[in-house]
């Protein structure tokens, strides 16, 4: 029975992904809308995304599920349509359009941490995930942060989900004005990558990602925010969704990618050492030159 409601699920998800993949955005059809552009080294994930990339290499089904509070809900969102679950699927498929991923949405508004692990076997390991996206440290920050009682919920978080067998990226807050006038937001950002390098697991640097778009590329708040503040809009959660899919389809190929690339000869191993060698040689003899007060 279980085996059926999860094949009609994968069904009825993978035909939603299709569609998705082709029907466009009220963000992508305003023509007044900035582009999103993704910086590929806010987007890059340090470690591979092993499980989900054995799924794809044998060409099976990858379940991921997107576990968070309301920036997972889809709070500021047009429709259901336009959540970062939703848009992340349609990006996905068009990335790796020969292979069957889906992206189910367990986002509830208001939730905490110590929330989210509470409905944990429900919500995420029922689904036997393949990769958990955990947004997570927003609702802490704005209601009463707690750094050592935040900081154990993460470890413990992390170590649930692998105890399932699943990948996991960590999803970090917003930049949004609601958020970066609160002080703790600095603490939570670093425990949230400390914890990820701890426990060995990715961390996609959302934080990061919209103080390039408005520190760097100069796109107002409201343009990808929604009016109160806090919340992402549309154009927000699509964009946000095309630098996950770009992290996400890069980590979870990699491998294969490794796999497909002839290793180097010694004689070229050799002679990557001794530039790397002489490189670290001439930065020695530039800062020695700029402590002596002689570099031209």
């Amino acid at each position: 029975m279980r085996y059926q409601i999860r094949s009609g699920l994968f069904a009825g998800a993978l035909a939603l992904g299709a569609l998705l993949a082709v029907a466009p955005t009220p963000a992508a059809t305003d023509a007044s809308a900035p582009r999103c552009v993704v910086p590929a080294d806010l987007t890059r994930l340090d470690l591979p995304l092993t499980r989900t990339a054995r799924h794809l290499a044998a060409h099976r089904f990858v379940m991921i599920v997107a576990l968070g509070s309301s920036s997972t809900a889809g709070a500021g969102a047009s429709s259901a349509e336009a959540t970062y679950p939703s848009r992340l699927m349609a990006e996905l498929a068009r990335r790796l359009p020969t292979q069957s991923i889906i992206v189910l949405n367990r986002g509830i508004s208001g939730e905490r941490a110590v929330d989210m692990l509470a409905r944990f076997d429900d919500s995420v390991a029922a689904e036997r995930p393949d990769l958990v996206l955990w947004q997570l440290g927003t609702n802490a920050v704005l209601r009463g942060y707690e750094h050592s009682k935040s900081d154990a919920l993460i470890h413990e978080g992390i170590r649930r989900i692998k105890a399932i067998g699943a990948d996991v990226v960590l999803i970090d807050p917003q930049f949004a004005p609601k958020v970066i006038a609160r002080s703790e937001i600095a603490d939570m950002i670093e425990l949230i990558s400390s914890a990820a390098k701890q426990e060995n697991v990715d961390v996609f640097h959302r934080f990061a990602l919209m103080r390039h778009w408005h520190d760097v590329d100069g796109i107002p708040f409201e343009v990808f925010l929604s009016p109160d503040g806090l919340h992402m809009n549309d154009w927000g959660y699509n964009c946000f969704a095309k630098a996950l899919a770009d992290a996400v389809a890069g980590a979870a190929t990699r491998i294969e990618r490794a796999a497909q690339t002839p290793r180097p000869s010694r004689k070229n191993r050799a002679d990557v050492a001794a530039r790397t060698a002489g490189d670290r040689a001439r930065l020695k003899i530039r800062a020695k030159s700029k402590d002596s007060g002689t570099e031209k």
